[in-house]
């Protein structure tokens, strides 16, 4: 395991300026931020029902980050959205979801998400020693043309069945399927709450439409709060949305209600203010936002990683949900490159902005 030091030196000539700067746009004053007591702070004020604030509180207090506030989550349901074979070829023991379990364990994650039947598989083995998220609806990628819809795979029943102590589930937002999207999500959280689970919400923006003159607007800074503040809406108890690349999506696609400062007052062109917006959208802060770690690109993924971790812990993030990056290497390497985004979360020299 590289040192804090170590791990810094990563982020190389934007070091200084990511460890150094000062948010002036959305003051860290103005944001509750993840702490050993968020969930008495937020939640108990809420109409979370106790089952669900245990919940919360099982994956809060499991792994390395335990009782810090901040999540460290093991993803793996691309063998649905991207294709088993394109997933798992880097890695074909991870066919298995056993291997997916007892990676998330060895690595000290707060939790693994997987899909309903690989955790089923494994549940009276596994899912007392670590919680078990059930990612509920999936992009399914057989039809041909491919369409990009999120539908249900599987029950909030069966998965408090099994013994998950979370759903999870993704809107595409802007997708021509988004309102029935939002309505199915909305009706399982309802019922994943009366059933004291805590609910995770993949905040994606998807439409071909916004992308504009070569610039992908589907992570600009705008697009995704906005995501972020309807998933909060419909209740999620935790948010993973992309880290923002953009901004200015509204202004330059020509859709949506728009404010000048927006981009003046509340961001800047600086990735942590970027990011920053997002988890103000988050109702200041009260629903943690935790970034992906995305694709896999081999020997680049540790300082990529690294500074998808800086920017979000320095923006008032609630930590990182990483799936290929890890499980698309070896096992050891998966569980060392877990550890090394998890010591930037316990790192005092990485502070808020």
């Amino acid at each position: 395991m590289k040192d804090i030091s170590q791990l810094l030196a990563l982020l190389g000539d934007e070091k200084d300026a990511l460890l150094s700067h000062v948010c002036k746009t959305i003051g860290k004053e103005q944001l509750h931020l993840p702490n050993s007591s968020h969930l008495d702070s937020v939640f108990l004020d809420s109409n979370r029902n106790a089952q669900t604030i245990r919940s919360l509180t099982q994956l809060y207090h499991h792994g390395r980050l335990s009782d810090t506030g901040y999540l460290s989550i093991l993803p793996v349901d691309q063998g649905i959205e991207h294709t088993a074979g394109s997933s798992f070829a880097p890695n074909p023991i991870y066919f298995d979801p056993e291997n997916i379990i007892k990676l998330a364990i060895e690595a000290g994650c707060n939790a693994v998400a997987s899909t309903m039947g690989g955790l089923a598989m494994l549940s009276r083995k596994y899912a007392h020693k670590i919680p078990f998220i059930v990612k509920i609806n999936h992009n399914e990628l057989l039809t041909y043309p491919n369409k990009f819809d999120q539908i249900m795979f599987g029950s909030v029943r069966d998965a408090w069945n099994m013994g998950a102590v979370a759903v999870g589930a993704t809107i595409y937002f802007g997708s021509a399927e988004s309102d029935r999207q939002i309505i199915d999500v909305a009706k399982a959280f309802e019922e994943a709450h009366t059933l004291g689970m805590a609910t995770i919400l993949w905040c994606y923006s998807r439409n071909d439409a916004f992308i504009k003159d070569g610039i992908d607007y589907n992570t600009a800074a705008d697009i995704t709060g906005q995501a972020n503040y309807l998933g909060v809406s419909i209740q999620a108890d935790i948010i993973k949305q992309k880290l923002p690349i953009h901004n200015g999506g509204f202004s330059s696609i020509h859709f949506a209600k728009t404010n000048p400062e927006m981009y003046t007052k509340l961001t800047s062109t600086n990735p942590i203010d970027l990011c920053r917006y997002q988890v103000m959208n988050c109702y200041s802060g009260r629903i943690g936002m935790i970034n992906s770690g995305g694709e896999s690109k081999g020997e680049s993924d540790l300082a990529e990683a690294i500074k998808t971790a800086v920017i979000n812990k320095r923006a008032g993030g609630a930590g990182m949900i990483m799936g290929r990056k890890a499980f698309q290497r070896p096992f050891h390497e998966g569980v060392e490159l877990i550890h090394a985004v998890q010591e930037i979360y316990l790192a005092k020299e990485v502070s808020i902005a």
